[in-house]
């Protein structure tokens, strides 16, 4: 996920996601990840399989997501 920049809002500044948390886990996530598959899992992903287990760990129900 690009950081914003005076010049230049991003994503994580989008008014829709400025209750969105964590960002800084997904960063290191992702930093983790590129060293052992590079240019291979997105930030998109690691949001949505994020999301997911943490419904499941919050009792919810468990379900797949596709990724890709």
């Amino acid at each position: 996920m690009i950081d914003s920049t005076p010049e230049r809002p991003s994503e994580k500044s989008a008014e829709a996601n400025v209750s969105v948390r964590g960002f800084e886990i997904i960063d290191e996530v992702k930093k983790e990840l590129e060293i052992v598959c590079p240019k291979t899992v997105s930030c998109a992903d690691i949001v949505t399989l994020a999301t997911k287990d943490s419904i499941a760990l919050a009792g919810g129900p468990r379900f797949t997501v596709q990724t890709g």
